[in-house]
C-alpha cells in the first residue's frame, strides 16, 4: 500500500532481478547518450581544429572548431545526432510530464506540449548549424544558432518551472534548484553572447588579439560556451528521472494484406 504524498516511479516495476548500471536502468540511456555525445562532438572538434591550427585555443566560437576540414565533417555529423538525441530526450520528457500530470494535474497540458514544440525548434535550429557551414553560409548559419541558443534556454527555463510545480511528487527541491542555478546561468549569458556578436563586423574564424572587435569575439564565445554546457548539464539532470520510467512501443495490425 504506497504511502499518501509518497513519491511514486511513474511505471511501476515488478521484482526486480539483478539491478542494472545507473546509466542504462529505465530509459536513461537516452539523456546519458545525449551528454556524452555533445560533449564529445565539442571537445573532439575543438582539439582537431586546435591541433591544426585553424582556431587560436582560448575561446573559439564552438562553430569556428567545425568550419574547416577535417574537422568540420565530424562537427557535422556528430551535431546533427545530438540534434536527433536531443529531440528524442525531450519527447521522452515530454510524455513523462504528461503522465505525471494525469495523476497531479499540476500543469495545463498545453504548457508541456508549448515547451516541447520549442525544444524541438531548437534541436531543428542545431541541424542548421551542423548542416551550413559557417564560412560557406554564414546568413543560415548564424540563424540557425540564434533559434538553437534562444530555443534552447527558452526550453530549459519552461523546463524549470515545470519542475518546480511538480515537486515534491515527481521532483525533489535540489533537482530543482539545479535546474534554477543553470537555467538561469544559460539565461544571463546568451544575452551578452547575443549582444556581442551583433557588434563584430567581420565574419572570420583566425582572431588575434588587438584586432578589431577581438573584444566582442571573445566575451560572446566565452558566453556560447557557458551557454552550451549549461545545456549539456542541464540534460544531465533528467538521468535520474529518466531511470524509473519504462518506454514501449506496440504495433497494431488493423488489415491483413
Amino acid at each position: 500500500m504506497p504511502i499518501a504524498g509518497e513519491r511514486q516511479p511513474l511505471i511501476p516495476r515488478g521484482a526486480r532481478g539483478r539491478m542494472p548500471c545507473v546509466f542504462t536502468r529505465g530509459v536513461a540511456f537516452i539523456p546519458t547518450l545525449l551528454v556524452s555525445w555533445s560533449s564529445a562532438a565539442f571537445i573532439i572538434s575543438y582539439v582537431i581544429a586546435v591541433l591544426c591550427g585553424h582556431v587560436e585555443p582560448l575561446f573559439p566560437y564552438i562553430s569556428d572548431t567545425g568550419a574547416k576540414p577535417p574537422e568540420s565533417g565530424i562537427f557535422g555529423f556528430m551535431i546533427n545526432v545530438s540534434a536527433f538525441l536531443g529531440a528524442a530526450t525531450m519527447y521522452t520528457k515530454y510524455l513523462i510530464i504528461k503522465t505525471q500530470n494525469e495523476v497531479t494535474n499540476f500543469i495545463p497540458p498545453y504548457f508541456n506540449f508549448i515547451t516541447l514544440i520549442i525544444g524541438l525548434l531548437g534541436c531543428v535550429g542545431m541541424g542548421i548549424v551542423a548542416s551550413f557551414q559557417e564560412l560557406a553560409v554564414p546568413a543560415v548559419h548564424d540563424g540557425g544558432a540564434l533559434v538553437a541558443f534562444l530555443s534552447g534556454v527558452l526550453y530549459i527555463v519552461l523546463q524549470t518551472v515545470i519542475s518546480y510545480k511538480s515537486r515534491p511528487q515527481w521532483c525533489t527541491p535540489c533537482i530543482c534548484h539545479i535546474r534554477l542555478a543553470l537555467s538561469l546561468t544559460s539565461f544571463v549569458a546568451a544575452i551578452p553572447m547575443i549582444a556581442c556578436a551583433s557588434l563584430i563586423s567581420i565574419t572570420k574564424i583566425d582572431w588575434n588579439p588587438g584586432e578589431k572587435d577581438y573584444m566582442y569575439h571573445f566575451v560572446s564565445a566565452i558566453c556560447e560556451w557557458i551557454v552550451a554546457f549549461g545545456f549539456v548539464f542541464y540534460f544531465l539532470t533528467f538521468i535520474k528521472e529518466f531511470q524509473r520510467v519504462t518506454v514501449r512501443i506496440s504495433t497494431e495490425m488493423h488489415d491483413s494484406i
